[in-house]
């Protein structure tokens, strides 16, 4: 049997749609399918229309109400560890990834080819306002933390049961799903798609929570902040030693009679400045250690309800 998980959040909009799809897909697996439903806090009415619309439909599915919102990747991490498996797909809610998506990862994993499928946008059908940040937000997720996750990111992957319960060991604060996805390894086979236009509604993945996203990922998978700290340090060393030199030399030979008040306040500033963004950059990763010994859960169930458990039945391959 399959379990897709899909995170729900301000998708209201495209909630028929999604219905229609889940639908399909469970028809096509002849009913070895279970769905589901994570309300990540959305403020809109997603939960109270999935409540009303699941009960009605044919297919298997759980509806999971989270307390507030914890962030889509926490919202996936809930709707797995309620999964019974034995294997796993993850689905947006928007439908901007194909629902064939699902039916390809799960046919690799069923066939032992790979412990995790990750879908690669080869392509955007969206305006170039669009396209341009994300190109640049991934470039940069390549360059400074895994330089394995495609041009294009990844939003939307299968895994089996081996890899799901490892992933779930995982259970670090500010992180990134998609890293640790890679961090891991394991057998990973990949699915090209195009990304469609988003019908319905704006996403939320706004310019805010991509930096921060970015910053989560760096300080947890990478020291890169701090090596360029280091080498920030030694080239103002060897420039501040220059400097000096120049200085006493000048001052020797009577070039200079009276101290740069400005080039003095200029320094100061400066160097204050650079222990300021110093001890930033080590706090952050001192918070986040600290967040990790809290140990507290990454989201929080309301509640969670189950509908329509039909017995799988074999697919009709009329």
């Amino acid at each position: 049997m399959l379990s897709l998980v899909i995170p729900v959040y301000r998708n209201e909009g495209s909630l028929p749609d999604l219905i229609a799809a889940v639908h399909g897909l469970s028809e096509q697996l002849g009913g070895a399918m279970e769905t589901i439903f994570v309300v990540d806090g959305s403020p809109d009415r997603c939960y109270e229309i999935l409540r009303e619309r699941l009960p009605q439909c044919a297919f298997r599915s759980r509806l999971v109400l989270l307390t507030r919102n914890f962030g889509s990747f926490a919202a996936i991490r809930a709707g797995l560890e309620i999964a019974d498996g034995p294997y796993f797909t993850v689905m947006a809610a928007d439908l901007q990834e194909p629902p064939e998506l699902v039916l390809k990862m799960h046919a690799i994993l069923a066939q032992d080819q790979a412990d995790i499928v990750v879908a690669v946008r080869e392509a955007r059908m969206e305006p170039l306002l669009k396209r341009l940040p994300a190109q640049i937000f991934w470039g940069l997720y390549r360059r400074y933390v895994v330089p394995e996750v495609p041009p294009g990111g990844v939003d939307v992957f299968g895994c089996n049961r081996v890899f799901r319960d490892t992933l779930m060991q995982l259970e670090e604060r500010h992180s990134s799903l998609i890293a640790q996805i890679f961090w891991l390894g394991f057998r990973r086979q990949q699915v090209p798609y195009v990304r469609q236009p988003r019908q319905h509604g704006e996403s939320a993945w706004t310019l805010r929570k991509k930096i921060n996203y970015l910053m989560d990922s760096v300080f947890a998978f990478t020291d890169l902040p701090i090596r360029l700290l280091i080498r920030g340090g030694a080239i103002g060393a060897a420039a501040a030693a220059m400097v000096g030199l120049i200085v006493a030399v000048a001052r020797a030979a009577g070039a200079i009679t009276v101290p740069g008040y400005a080039m003095t306040m200029l320094m100061i500033v400066f160097f204050g400045a650079l222990n300021l963004l110093s001890l930033g950059i080590v706090g952050s990763y001192a918070w986040r250690a600290y967040e990790n010994t809290k140990a507290r859960p990454l989201a929080i169930r309301l509640r969670v309800d189950n509908f329509n458990t039909p017995e799988p039945r074999v697919p009709s391959h009329g």
